[in-house]
């Protein structure tokens, strides 16, 4: 993903999100980077798609925070269900960006509410989301 991809697709989600003001910095990694960070940082002994740090807090007037994104994972699982990577990447960074404006996926019910968040901010910016197109039914 080059820079300016990245920056009009954060500037678009964002927009749609309701952010007018934000600081993000994006990290595009390998698996045991990755893996590294979710033990040391989260607890999470395996590696993950994309680790948030949020650096804003609330009520701040500007967001701010970084994402880690594991590039490997995203070619990994792209291949796995027919996916370009692009759209893979900009799955983990919205999904990212949207734990960044509050929204968690700890429960069934914030999880669904994540899923449809995911989709419009997708939508918006043009790209299915890949994990449900290449899974949706026949």
């Amino acid at each position: 993903m080059d820079r300016d991809a990245a920056r009009a697709l954060v500037e678009r989600v964002l927009r749609g999100e309701g952010v007018t003001s934000a600081t993000i910095s994006l990290a595009f990694v390998d698996d045991p980077t990755i893996h590294r960070i979710n033990r040391d940082h989260l607890d999470h002994d395996e590696p993950t798609d994309v680790v948030t740090f949020a650096l804003s807090d609330d009520g701040d007037d500007r967001l701010s925070g970084e994402l880690v994104v594991s590039a490997e994972t995203a070619r990994r699982v792209a291949a796995e269900v027919g996916a370009e990577p692009w759209n893979e990447v900009a799955l983990y960074v919205v999904h990212g960006l949207l734990h960044l404006c509050g929204c968690d996926d700890l429960d069934e019910a914030s999880a669904a509410e994540m899923r449809r968040r995911e989709d419009a901010a997708m939508a918006r910016v043009g790209l299915a989301n890949p994990f449900r197109a290449a899974r949706r039914p026949s």
